[in-house]
């Protein structure tokens, strides 16, 4: 019950924040999501429905290292897709934390994202 319970205030917060953040050509969307087991990062331009850079712990160089959805791995992850998003010379983009709460995994997935060249 409990799951169920945390399930939909996630699922209505990010309703309530998709109100408001959207991705455009010249800042797309980062979305971010976390499963219980893994981490699942995406540049989104919403204005075309198209994903332009990705990156997850279910990758062939991740899996390797046996990744757990923590902040260590959070942060691996948001260099990764900051690197991914530079190649693309996109600089500036929206950060949507997909309703969960900006802390902890989703902090430290945000400040190496910063420190990987990303602006929001």
């Amino acid at each position: 019950m409990a799951i169920i319970k945390r399930k939909q205030s996630i699922k209505m917060r990010h309703t309530r924040l998709r109100k408001k953040v959207a991705g455009t050509t010249e800042r797309p969307r980062l979305a971010v999501h976390f499963s219980g087991k893994n981490i699942y990062v995406q540049v989104i331009d919403d204005t075309v429905g198209k994903t332009l850079a990705s990156a997850n712990t279910t990758e062939a160089g991740l899996k390797s290292q046996k990744p757990k959805a923590n902040a260590a791995t959070a942060t691996t992850v948001g260099k990764l897709i900051a690197e991914r998003a530079k190649a693309k010379q996109i600089e500036k983009v929206v950060f949507d934390r997909g309703g969960f709460i900006y802390h902890g995994k989703v902090k430290a997935l945000a400040d190496a994202a910063r420190e990987g060249g990303l602006q929001f």
